[in-house]
C-alpha cells in the first residue's frame, strides 16, 4: 500500500512555480456569460467559486480579423474605428497597438455602432432592439472600455413591435441627445447620459403629416425611417428620409417642417452636402438624385437624377456619401447599384470624381463602410482622404489621395484566412540577419501599396517593445506560407511565400480569363486579399520547417511533395530538382485510391526574391505529408505520411533511406483523404469487438469480496493513524485497453527528431533520426554523416538501430533525447552560433517518449524503461500537442527551467517537468468541442501558444510570468487632442481582451463585483411591466484585465 503514497507539497516548490508559471488567456467564453437576467431567473445564482479558473485569467491578445462582423462605426475626433460582431463583441481599434473590446451581456448582434461627437463615447444597437452606452475611461494610466447603462426603447401595451423598432441613430452634436428612428416613421428623442426619453420631442408621423401639403398627404410617404442626419451648419435642423421617398428637414425649435422632398422611387440612403445647400438621395432603381435645399421652393424637383450602370436594370444603391473638394469636383462614392442581371452578385463600391470611375470588388460581402474627411466641422469642405470598407471577411483601406486609388497596407486585422490556414508554425528569437533580409522581401511584394501613413491612428500604445523577434508562419489551402512578424501585440504579414510556381495548374489560365480590359464597363477592380477559392487542393501546405540560422526553410504539401527552399536576396531562374521516393519500396498488393501527384513544371523557372526552391522529393503514393523534421547542420530533411517516412540529403541531391511502416492489413491508408470512403462495417466490426473486450475483462476483474475489502480497509485505516494527514493517495486509474494491431494508419507517422546521441553503445555518440507512429512504434536509425570536408563527396549512412513498441499501442506524438544534465539537446547550429551551451556528452542520456496515454523515459543507450506518468489512466484525456519550453522565473533573472507544454484533447494545457515527469499546473484553455482549436494550437519556445479561435484569428495565451504578452494604450478626450494627423510609427498591433476593461484586478474584487451585479440587476427587475416607458438599466459591470470587476 506504501507505493500508492506521496509526498505532500513542498512549500519551496510551490512559491518557485509561481515565479515561472501563470496562465495568461482570455477567454472567449465570457462571450457567452450565463449571468444574465433571464438564466439567473431560470437557473438560478451562479456559483462565483466554479469560475475560480477564468475570474483569474489575465491580459489576452487576439490577431486576425474578426469572425462575423455586423457593424462599423468611427470617430473622425477621437481617429478611432469599431467593430460590431454577431456575437455581441464591440472592438475598437486605433494606433497600431491601440484596440480594446467590450462584451455585452447577451449573445445578440451588433447592428449600429455611432460614435457620441466630441467624447470619448459610443452607443451600440443589438438586434434585440436594446441600446448600450460605452465609455473610454482613463484609470490607472491606461484607458478602459466600460458598459455605462443599457436601454430599451418600449411601446404602449398592445403597441405593434415596429412602432419601436430602432433603424436609425443620430447622436446629436451636443452630445447630449440620441434622436431614434423607427419601422413606425415615428423619430424618438432620448437624453445622454441615463437614456431618459423626452416625450415632448418625439417626432410623430402624424405631426410630419400635418405640414405637408395636399398632394403629398393623399400618397402613402411614410414607412420606416431610414435616414436620420443633422444638418452640417445649423444643430436645430435634422433631415428625415422615409422609406417610401419623402424626405423632409424638421425645425427642432418651431416643430415644424422647413422642406420636404418627394422621390418617385423607394429611398435607401442620404448625403448632406457640407455647406447644407445640397441633399444627394440613393434609391432602390440604383439611382441617384440631387435635391438643392432652399428656404423659398417648398417642393423642389431634383436637379439631376442619373442611374451610373443603367440604362439596364440595377439593383439599389444602399448607401452613399457626396464630399467636396477644393479642387471644386465632389467624390462620389456608393455602394451598390450594378446592373442586375450580369453583375448581380458583385460586391461592389463605387467611387467616381473628376472623370475617373471605378468600382472596387470585393470577394465577400461588404457589411458598411465609411469615409475619412477633414475631422473639423467648421472646414469648408470635406478633402476624403481614404475610404475604409469592412467586409464580411477583410478591412480594406483605399487612399483616395493618391492618383490611382491605391489600397493601404494594414498594420492589424490581417485576414489570416485569406486562403484557409491549414498549418502553422512559430519560430523564436530570429537572428537580426534573417529578419531583415525577410522583410526586404517581403517589400518588394508591397509596391502595390499606398504609401500614405496609416490613417486610422487615434491613441497611444503604451506597451513596451518586444524584448525579441518572434515569427509565426501559416501555411494555406492554395499553397502559400505566410510569415508573420508575432513579436508583439500585433500580428503582420512580412513576405509571402508561394509554391505554385514549381508544379503545373490552372492558375494561369483562369488568371487570364478573369483579366478584364481597360475599356470595360463597369470598371470593376479586385481589391483586398481574401481569395477562399484553391486551383487545386493538392497544393495545401500541411508542414513548415525553418531554421532561423542557416535560412532553410522544408514545407511539406498534401499530395506528398516536400519542397527544400534557400533565402535569396535576389530574383533568380532556377531549375529545381526532382527526385521521387517510393516509401512502398516496391511491395505487391498495394495500390493507391487516392489523388494524383502534382505535375512538377519542366524547365527553369523564374523565383522572386525570398525564399527558393532548389529540390522536390516527390512522396509515392502521393499521400498527405504528416511528419517533417530538418537539420541543416547535416544537411538532411525527414518527412513521413501514413504509408511510412524517409530520409533525404539536400546537398547530394539524393535519397538516403526509407522506411515502410503500412500494416498488411490497413488498406483505409491507400484511399488517401481528397477520395476517402471509410468501411463502415469494419468501424462497426472494431467497435463492437473493442466493446465486448472490454466486457470480457471488466467480469474478470470482478472484486474480492468481503474479506478483501475489510483487509484494504484495516490498511488504509493504519496508514491514516500513522501520519497519512501529510500525504496523498494517487488517484485511481482508468483501465486502458490496447489497441489492435489491425486499428487503421497504425503505419501513420507522427513525429520525425534528429538527435545527436548514444545510440548504440555508451562509449560513442552518433546523429540519428528517430520516427513515432500512430500504431505506438519508435524507430531509430543511427546515421554517419562525412565530415564537413568530406561532405559533398560521401553519402551519409544510415542503418536501423532501435525499434520500440509501446504496450497499448499508443500514437507516439513526441520524441526527445535529454543530455547528461537533463536538458533537451540544442537546435541545430544553435551551439555555432553561441545561443546554447554544449550538450552535456559525458553523462548518460535519456529517451523521452510522449504518446497520446501517458509520458515514458528511457535510458540510452539500453532503451531500459525508466519511470512513467500515465496521462489517460489517471485523467482520462490524451495528448494532442506537446513541445518543449523554457520558464524563466520573474524574479530571479538568470533562473529557468525546461519543461513539457502539453495540450489534451479536453482543452486543458499542462506543465509537466523534465526528466522526473510531475505534472507543475494545469490550466483549462480551449474549450473541448473546440476540436479545430485544438488541433490548430503551436506552443512557442518561452511558453507561450496560438490557437484558432475562429477560422479568421489566432488566439495568444502564456504560461510563462517572464514572457508576457500584454498590451496598454491611452485615448485621450478629443478636447485635450491636437487636430494634426499623428505620425504611424512603428508601433506594435493591436490587442484584444475579453472583457471590457483592461487593467489588471484581484480575483476577490472581481468576484465581489460580479456579485454585486447580479443582486443589483434582480432588484431592478422587480419593477412592473405594466408601466410601457423605455426600460434601462445601469450596467456597472466591466471585466477588468479578463476578470470580473
Amino acid at each position: 500500500m506504501r507505493r500508492f503514497l506521496r509526498t505532500g507539497h513542498d512549500p519551496a516548490r510551490e512559491r518557485l512555480k509561481r515565479d515561472l508559471f501563470h496562465f495568461n488567456k482570455g477567454r472567449e467564453e465570457w462571450s457567452r456569460c450565463p449571468w444574465t437576467l433571464k438564466e439567473v431567473r431560470r437557473w438560478g445564482m451562479p456559483n462565483l467559486c466554479s469560475r475560480k479558473d477564468s475570474s483569474r485569467i489575465g491580459e489576452t491578445v487576439e490577431h486576425g480579423f474578426p469572425h462575423q462582423p455586423s457593424a462599423l462605426g468611427y470617430s473622425p475626433s477621437l481617429r478611432i474605428l469599431a467593430i460590431g460582431i454577431r456575437s455581441g463583441a464591440v472592438k475598437l481599434y486605433g494606433a497600431p497597438g491601440v484596440e480594446f473590446m467590450g462584451l455585452h451581456k447577451e449573445n445578440n448582434a451588433v447592428l449600429q455602432i455611432h460614435f457620441l461627437p466630441g467624447q470619448c463615447q459610443l452607443v451600440t444597437l443589438l438586434d434585440d432592439n436594446s441600446l448600450h452606452l460605452w465609455s473610454l475611461n482613463v484609470k490607472g494610466g491606461v484607458s478602459e472600455l466600460q458598459e455605462e447603462e443599457s436601454f430599451t426603447l418600449r411601446g404602449p401595451p398592445g403597441a405593434a413591435p415596429s412602432a419601436t423598432q430602432i433603424t436609425e441613430i443620430l447622436p446629436h452634436s451636443s452630445g447630449k441627445l440620441l434622436y431614434l428612428g423607427t419601422e413606425s416613421g415615428s423619430v424618438f428623442a432620448v437624453q445622454l447620459p441615463g437614456f431618459r426619453m423626452l416625450d415632448d420631442r418625439t417626432i410623430s408621423s402624424d405631426a410630419v403629416l400635418q405640414w405637408l401639403p395636399e398632394e403629398a398627404r393623399h400618397r402613402r410617404v411614410f414607412e420606416m425611417v431610414e435616414a436620420l442626419q443633422e444638418h452640417p451648419r445649423d444643430p436645430n435642423q435634422i433631415l428625415i428620409g422615409y422609406g417610401r421617398g419623402l424626405i423632409v428637414i424638421w425645425d427642432l425649435r418651431g416643430s415644424r417642417v422647413l422642406s420636404h422632398f418627394l422621390s418617385s422611387q423607394q429611398l435607401e440612403n442620404v448625403s448632406w452636402q457640407r455647406d447644407g445647400c445640397l441633399i444627394v438621395t440613393c434609391h432602390s432603381d440604383g439611382s441617384h438624385c440631387q435635391w438643392p435645399v432652399s428656404s423659398d421652393a417648398q417642393n423642389p424637383e431634383p436637379l439631376r437624377s442619373s442611374i451610373p450602370y443603367g440604362p439596364f436594370p440595377c439593383k439599389a444603391i444602399t448607401k452613399i456619401f457626396w464630399l467636396t473638394t477644393r479642387q471644386g469636383l465632389p467624390f462620389t462614392i456608393f455602394q451598390g447599384g450594378m446592373p442586375r442581371a450580369s453583375y448581380g452578385d458583385r460586391h461592389c463600391i463605387s467611387v467616381v470624381h473628376n472623370g475617373q470611375q471605378t468600382a472596387f470588388d470585393f470577394t465577400s460581402r461588404v457589411i458598411d463602410f465609411t469615409v475619412l474627411t477633414d475631422a473639423d466641422p467648421a472646414a469648408a469642405f470635406d478633402d476624403p482622404y481614404a475610404l475604409v470598407v469592412l467586409a464580411e471577411e477583410e478591412l480594406v483601406v483605399i487612399d483616395l489621395q493618391t492618383p490611382g486609388w491605391p489600397p493601404v497596407q494594414l498594420p492589424y486585422l490581417a485576414s489570416l484566412h485569406c486562403s484557409a490556414i491549414t498549418c502553422s508554425h512559430h519560430v523564436s528569437n530570429i537572428p537580426l540577419k534573417l529578419w531583415e533580409r525577410v522583410i526586404a522581401a517581403g517589400s518588394r511584394q508591397n509596391s502595390h501599396f499606398s504609401t500614405m501613413e496609416w490613417p486610422i491612428d487615434g491613441g497611444t500604445s503604451l506597451a513596451p517593445p518586444p524584448p525579441q523577434r518572434d515569427l509565426l508562419l501559416t501555411g494555406h489551402e492554395d499553397g502559400t506560407v505566410r510569415f508573420w512578424d508575432a513579436s508583439g501585440v500585433c500580428l503582420r504579414l512580412l513576405y509571402r511565400l508561394s509554391t505554385v510556381k514549381v508544379f503545373l495548374t490552372d492558375t494561369d489560365l483562369s488568371e487570364n480569363l478573369s483579366a478584364q480590359g481597360e475599356d470595360e464597363w463597369p470598371p470593376l477592380r479586385k481589391v483586398g486579399s481574401f481569395d477562399p477559392y484553391s486551383d487545386d487542393p493538392r497544393l495545401g501546405i500541411q508542414k513548415i520547417f525553418l531554421c532561423k540560422y542557416s535560412g532553410y526553410l522544408a514545407v511539406a504539401g498534401t499530395a506528398g511533395q516536400v519542397l527544400v527552399l534557400e533565402l535569396n536576396d535576389e530574383a533568380a531562374e532556377l531549375a529545381v530538382d526532382q527526385v521521387e521516393v517510393d516509401l512502398l519500396q516496391d511491395q505487391e498488393g498495394y495500390r493507391w485510391k487516392g489523388h494524383e501527384r502534382l505535375a512538377a513544371r519542366p524547365g527553369p523557372v523564374c523565383f522572386e526574391a525570398g525564399f527558393q526552391p532548389f529540390v522536390l522529393v516527390q512522396c509515392q503514393p502521393p499521400a498527405v505529408v504528416t511528419s517533417l523534421a530538418l537539420h541543416s547542420e547535416w544537411r538532411l530533411v525527414a518527412f513521413g505520411t501514413s504509408h511510412g517516412f524517409g530520409l533525404f540529403d539536400h546537398q547530394q541531391r539524393r535519397q538516403v533511406f526509407v522506411k515502410c511502416t503500412l500494416h498488411p492489413s490497413d488498406q483505409l491508408a491507400l484511399e488517401g483523404p481528397l477520395s476517402r470512403v471509410k468501411s463502415l462495417k469494419k468501424s462497426l466490426r472494431q467497435s463492437f469487438r473493442r466493446m465486448r473486450r472490454s466486457r470480457v475483462s471488466s467480469h474478470k476483474r470482478r472484486p474480492g469480496g468481503p474479506t478483501g475489502e475489510a483487509q484494504a480497509q484495516a490498511v488504509n485505516t493504519k496508514a491514516e493513524r500513522t501520519g497519512l494527514q501529510n500525504m496523498e493517495l494517487a488517484p485511481v486509474q482508468r483501465k486502458i485497453e490496447a489497441r489492435s494491431a489491425e486499428d487503421s494508419f497504425t503505419g501513420f507517422v507522427r513525429t520525425l527528431y534528429f538527435a545527436d546521441t548514444y545510440l548504440r553503445d555508451s562509449s560513442r555518440h552518433c546523429p540519428s533520426l528517430w520516427a513515432g507512429t500512430n500504431g505506438g512504434t519508435v524507430y531509430a536509425f543511427s546515421l554517419r554523416v562525412p565530415p564537413a570536408e568530406r561532405r559533398a563527396d560521401e553519402p551519409v549512412r544510415a542503418e536501423q538501430a532501435k525499434e520500440i513498441q509501446l504496450m497499448h499501442r499508443a500514437p507516439v506524438v513526441g520524441i526527445l533525447v535529454l543530455d547528461g544534465h537533463n536538458v533537451p539537446l540544442p537546435e541545430p547550429l544553435e551551439v555555432a552560433h553561441d545561443l546554447s551551451k554544449s550538450p552535456d556528452m559525458q553523462g548518460s542520456h535519456q529517451l523521452l517518449v510522449v504518446s497520446e496515454e501517458q509520458f515514458k523515459v528511457f535510458t540510452l543507450p539500453k532503451v531500459s524503461a525508466k519511470l512513467k506518468l500515465k496521462l489517460t489512466a489517471l485523467e482520462g484525456s490524451r495528448v494532442r500537442r506537446v513541445a518543449v519550453a523554457h520558464f524563466g522565473s520573474c524574479r530571479a533573472e538568470d533562473y529557468g527551467e525546461h519543461h513539457l507544454a502539453v495540450l489534451t484533447n479536453l482543452g486543458d494545457i499542462q506543465v509537466v517537468s523534465m526528466p522526473l515527469l510531475k505534472p507543475q499546473v494545469r490550466y483549462s484553455c480551449i474549450r473541448r468541442e473546440d476540436v479545430s482549436g485544438i488541433a490548430s494550437c503551436v506552443f512557442t519556445k518561452y511558453g507561450q501558444g496560438f490557437y484558432l479561435i475562429s477560422p479568421s484569428e489566432f488566439e495568444r495565451f502564456s504560461l510563462s510570468t517572464k514572457w508576457l504578452v500584454e498590451p496598454r494604450c491611452l485615448v485621450d478626450s478629443p478636447k485635450a487632442k491636437s487636430r494634426s494627423r499623428p505620425s504611424n510609427g512603428n508601433g506594435t498591433g493591436p490587442k484584444r481582451t475579453s472583457g471590457q476593461v483592461r487593467n489588471s484586478r484581484s480575483q476577490s474584487d472581481g468576484d465581489a463585483g460580479v456579485l454585486k451585479e447580479i443582486q443589483s440587476t434582480l432588484e431592478g427587475d422587480r419593477g412592473s411591466y405594466d408601466n410601457w416607458h423605455p426600460h434601462h438599466v445601469a450596467v456597472g459591470y466591466r471585466l477588468s484585465n479578463g476578470e470580473a470587476e
